[in-house]
């Protein structure tokens, strides 16, 4: 990627978020009528346009309609992504797009051509709204029984879920927040949520597979690792909370089978990217915020709403730990084997977030007072936009905020997007200097 391309990204978000900022600053958009604080507004906006969801006030007492209306558009336009929008739009006008935009558009789509950048555009237009319709369409009538039959506020909560929970941003519209506990209406989010972590890349492949009548053995290596780890992924998570947390008397108290296994199918699914329901998370174990930590770290698919290191990256790193402990010259999985310029980007992702994690964990512990466990938890879930929150982001103490928004902004662009865009261009390597190996471990 260029540097140039990376450095626009950076700015078109920056700008984003100083124009939601100083929307819901406009006493318009709160319900006291009163102009909300800028950090709230600023916090807020950047939860949203990041599609991570951890909030600071409540979503549905403190924002009136107007003001909800607007964390909606954040969140929208941060799902589809700021170039992805901004294509789409030059497309419409003109029916052309610009090569600098598509170069902007394919880093942030995972497209490996130029000449794809139309085809995955219109996909994720076209899976986006799909998925939001169909997902709306489960919800209206759940949520309509739920409210008793009030057609306008189920009609306004069914949207901004259907909305939400595909972009895998934890907003709630409903005051008690505990909706998504409801098998009618929690089963719809958390499928909606799912099919948002896999990643533009991994619907487009699945889409022209399918178009073409070819089963999964014809999906590429992308997809392939993708939906194997994310699958992985989510069967450990489930299964460590049935088994740590079932006899949890706190989080559990009097609970029945069907709360037991809903609530282990949201901690399998939702930390990776998507917290609604933040209700029960003080009452799990100390461990379980930990290992909720590594999967929220690790996220979802690339170019996706999710953040974290991503999935791929993930596999990536046990595949070369398995070549190393084996002795095996290359990565290889599925009959293929893996570039090196692939291997290199994937530690480097790894390494770098690791490092960004443990420096932000290190300023949190020293302007708060809480647990390692709870901070770590907390700078987890703001980089890999899990939208659970622990409470470490404190409006009485700015400091947290700002900390906790550049995780954010970092998560949703990505740590090699920001690197490219504070970074000078280089020029091509003229001298390659000879290999000298070295004792490691």
């Amino acid at each position: 990627m260029l540097s140039h391309p990376g450095r626009l990204s950076l700015a078109y978000f920056l700008v984003l978020i100083v124009m939601g900022t100083v929307l819901l600053i406009l006493p318009a958009t709160s319900r006291d009528g009163q102009p909300t604080d800028f950090n709230t507004a600023f916090f807020t906006t950047v939860s949203a346009l990041s599609t991570c969801g951890i909030v600071i006030v409540d979503t549905a007492e403190y924002w009136n309609l107007f003001g909800q209306a607007v964390i909606l558009l954040c969140i929208q336009f941060g799902g589809l992504g700021v170039m992805t929008f901004a294509s789409l739009i030059t497309m419409t006008i003109s029916r052309r797009i610009r090569v600098t935009q598509q170069l902007l558009a394919a880093d942030e789509l995972g497209a490996s051509k130029l000449s794809e950048v139309r085809s995955v555009i219109n996909v994720v237009l076209i899976c986006t709204f799909s998925v939001e319709i169909i997902a709306f369409s489960m919800l209206f009538p759940a949520l309509l029984r739920l409210n008793e039959g009030q057609m306008s506020q189920s009609l306004w909560e069914a949207i901004f879920f259907a909305v939400a929970s595909y972009n895998n941003a934890g907003f709630t519209p409903d005051t008690a927040g505990l909706y998504i506990n409801s098998w009618s209406v929690g089963l719809p989010i958390l499928l909606s949520a799912f099919v948002g972590t896999l990643g533009f890349p991994v619907i487009l492949n699945v889409f022209q597979c399918a178009h073409r009548r070819q089963g999964p053995k014809r999906w590429n290596l992308h997809t392939k690792l993708t939906v194997v780890t994310t699958m992985s992924i989510v069967t450990t998570s489930l299964l460590w909370f049935l088994s740590v947390e079932w006899n949890n008397t706190t989080l559990f108290h009097n609970a029945d089978l069907s709360s037991k296994l809903w609530h282990a199918l949201v901690a399998a699914v939702m930390p990776r990217s998507a917290g609604f329901d933040i209700s029960w998370m003080p009452h799990v174990s100390e461990q379980t915020k930990l290992f909720m930590s590594w999967i929220m770290f690790i996220g979802g698919g690339s170019a996706s709403t999710a953040g974290g290191i991503r999935v791929t990256t993930f596999a990536v790193l046990i595949l070369v730990c398995r070549a190393a402990f084996l002795r095996r010259k290359d990565d290889s999985v599925f009959g293929k084997r893996l570039h090196t310029q692939t291997v290199i980007m994937s530690v480097a992702i790894t390494a770098t977030c690791s490092i960004l994690i443990y420096v932000a964990s290190l300023i949190l512990l020293t302007i708060t007072n809480r647990s390692l466990t709870d901070i770590v938890f907390e700078c987890c879930s703001a980089f890999g936009l899990g939208g659970y929150t622990l409470g470490v982001a404190d409006p009485s103490n700015p400091g947290t905020l700002y900390v906790l928004a550049a995780l954010m902004v970092i998560g949703r662009l990505g740590p090699m997007t920001v690197a490219y865009a504070i970074s000078k261009p280089q020029p091509p390597q003229a001298v390659r200097y000879p290999a000298e190996s070295i004792i490691v471990g």
